[in-house]
């Protein structure tokens, strides 16, 4: 079948046929897929129809990382060390209120805390090494030696990976998906440490100018398939891989609902998904809420979107919210016996 893509169609419904097949060793099931193409309209196939290696792509359980499980939706606390990120406007710019709020995250439930020391809104401009690892390394060494939760370092740098995973650190998250140093990838190789890639077109100063795809959908994925294919290569394990299709980094509000209408098809990658959509501009644009501060609304509905797909991670700036809405669709959706977490 070849040019072909598969979408499994993820359901959640408690009346599940005998041959279902489940998402990912996750929550979902299906027995339905869409297969699509770049220039033929798309059509649906039994999910047993699926060729052998599609077919254990979408199945196969994925394994922890940094501690974490996947059989159960993840939350990503996100801790921006910075004077101008785009939501909280460097409300944790200061290292002893960004200490106390990782601490607050982890304790409602944060899986990991994602620190960060240089903005990527659109517009942003590139910081500077010594500057980033002043923001972050402290911070993420004073959060480990107060809390257990794992940290990730939100970078595209290898120096400053390297100075948090000195401190502490247990994954690199790049919104650059490791394309931007070339150094950092054979760190992480080296180090065994686990990453998450994502797709961004352009950069954060460009990403923004008029972004346009032949197949944003396709073209995402394709990229994602390339970069886990030169990772891999380079010594990273495909099991040590997230990916995030980049939801607001070089793509229009079309692009970005096309993405989460279909982010069942990154199942395909064999990989933990991360959605990370939180607060970002198309929310307030389609909630009207032109402050970020409330989108939090916006931001649930999204990420309850992703969950019933089978993503994996949330990367959210509002984790008590989260974890509520979480337990509530699960209640919801699997019954009274669905104890909260």
């Amino acid at each position: 079948m070849s040019g072909c893509y598969f979408r499994p169609v993820a359901r959640t419904d408690h009346a599940r046929p005998a041959d279902a097949l489940r998402l990912a060793g996750g929550w979902c099931w299906f027995d339905t897929v869409e297969v699509l193409h770049r220039d033929a309209r798309p059509y649906l196939m039994p999910a047993a129809n699926l060729p052998e290696d599609m077919r254990a792509h979408m199945t196969a359980p994925r394994p922890p990382m940094a501690g974490i499980g996947f059989d159960a939706p993840q939350i990503m606390g996100i801790l921006n060390v910075t004077p101008d990120s785009f939501s909280d406007g460097g409300a944790h710019f200061d290292p002893a209120i960004a200490i106390a709020h990782a601490r607050a995250m982890a304790e409602h439930g944060a899986a990991m805390i994602d620190v960060g020391g240089e903005s990527t809104r659109p517009g942003a401009a590139t910081v500077e090494i010594e500057d980033e690892i002043a923001r972050t390394a402290p911070v993420i060494a004073a959060i480990r030696a107060q809390i257990a939760t794992p940290i990730s370092i939100d970078t595209r740098k290898a120096a400053v990976a390297q100075a948090a995973h000195t401190v502490g650190a247990d994954l690199i998250n790049d919104v650059a998906g490791l394309t931007f140093d070339p150094d950092l990838a054979p760190y992480a190789a080296i180090h065994g440490l686990p990453v998450c890639i994502m797709h961004a077109q352009g950069t954060p100063e460009t990403m923004q100018r008029d972004p346009r795809y032949d197949n944003v959908i396709l073209d995402v994925y394709d990229w994602l398939a390339a970069r886990i294919d030169a990772l891999v290569g380079l010594g990273i394990a495909r099991e040590a891989i997230i990916t995030d299709p980049g939801i607001g980094f070089g793509k229009t509000q079309a692009h970005n609902l096309a993405l989460l209408q279909n982010l069942s098809l990154f199942h395909g990658l064999g990989c933990p998904i991360l959605l990370g959509a939180s607060r970002k501009r198309f929310i307030g644009e389609l909630s009207q809420t032109p402050n970020a501060a409330d989108r939090v609304p916006g931001s649930l509905a999204v990420a309850l979107v992703g969950v019933a797909q089978g993503v994996q991670m949330l990367r959210v700036h509002d984790v008590a919210e989260t974890r509520a809405a979480l337990r509530l669709w699960k209640a919801a959706t699997y019954g009274a016996s669905a104890a909260p977490e």
